[in-house]
């Protein structure tokens, strides 16, 4: 059993227009979880001696302050889920957590969290979960597999259920020449907001229109062809609905198709935006959004991208 586990899980974008809440592709931003088991209790680690399972949190990096450090952590919780899900009781634990990924702007970070929560329990632990069944505390603790599925596995990811209601995840070729541009608003968009926007039901022809378009990206993706790509990346589901809450949307979206974007999308929930371009037109991308972007007041961080392949990733540490 090993006392000291690093994760690595990269940042995701969900959706990608058509794809509501079913597709996902993992993104070359990173956060990194360490847990190191408590072999015994420490008053420098515990202020507690006499507790069952103590537990330390330190946060580095992007926006650490705004991370809880007791047991609300999400990370922790996600830790804890793997041992309730054993049966187990929850061994004390020192948590580092690297961020590398903004809060609460469409990038997965609370994916990350529970993706390192669970791969480093389950590490602890001795292994006894599989991928699958990991995969699947994933999407339960999430609620739906778009971020999650990506963070854990990589690549592009397009999840489906069953007729017993369990999930079918399937790889989504994505040609390295679609480079993925995200910019990063100084703002936050919860996503509870953005889900509330929605409308309860849609038209048939709404409802056609997207099941095109996600069939047009899937091909898309996975062949360059640009035309297809620019016609894929339309929406009816959430995006029209949403764009009202995210400032100078149209201006932006313009500029980053006038520069050469094949399109232009609301990364998950909201409010980063995601272009896909080819790699001679990715920095004039990212710097025409950025630039819109200031013109209402917004500064954005611009970041030229790849497909993270590999997903989360283990470091063993004796």
């Amino acid at each position: 059993m090993n006392d000291r586990i690093t994760i690595t899980v990269p940042a995701t974008t969900a959706n990608l227009g058509a794809g509501f809440d079913c597709l996902g592709a993992a993104l070359s931003l990173y956060n990194k979880f360490t847990f190191t088991r408590f072999t015994r209790i420490d008053p420098e680690t515990s202020p507690k001696p006499e507790a069952t399972n103590p537990l330390k949190i330190r946060v580095t990096g992007l926006e650490a302050a705004r991370v809880a450090t007791d047991s609300s952590n999400l990370a922790y919780q996600a830790f804890c889920a793997v041992y309730q899900f054993l049966g187990q009781p929850v061994p004390g634990v020192a948590i580092d957590l690297e961020l590398g990924i903004p809060l609460a702007r469409g990038l997965g970070s609370s994916a990350t969290a529970l993706v390192g929560g669970l791969l480093g329990a389950n590490y602890l632990a001795g292994q006894p979960l599989s991928l699958l069944e990991i995969q699947n505390l994933a999407i339960d603790l999430e609620g739906h597999p778009d971020n999650v599925v990506p963070a854990l596995v990589g690549g592009c990811r397009l999840s489906a259920t069953r007729e017993d209601g369990s999930w079918e995840i399937c790889d989504v070729p994505w040609l390295p020449e679609i480079i993925p541009v995200v910019a990063v608003p100084n703002f936050e968009l919860a996503t509870a907001a953005a889900r509330a926007v929605l409308p309860s039901t849609y038209s048939r022809s709404d409802a056609i229109f997207n099941v095109a378009h996600l069939g047009l990206l899937l091909r898309g993706l996975g062949t360059g062809k640009e035309p297809w790509l620019r016609a894929a990346l339309q929406d009816r589901i959430h995006q029209p609905y949403r764009q009202s809450l995210i400032v100078g949307y149209q201006e932006v979206w313009k500029m980053a198709i006038d520069q050469g974007a094949y399109g232009l999308v609301i990364s998950g929930a909201g409010p980063t935006l995601l272009a896909l371009t080819n790699q001679e037109q990715a920095k004039p991308v990212g710097a025409a959004i950025a630039t819109t972007w200031q013109n209402f007041g917004v500064e954005a961080e611009v970041h030229i991208l790849k497909v993270e392949e590999k997903g989360a990733t283990i470091q063993l540490d004796s």
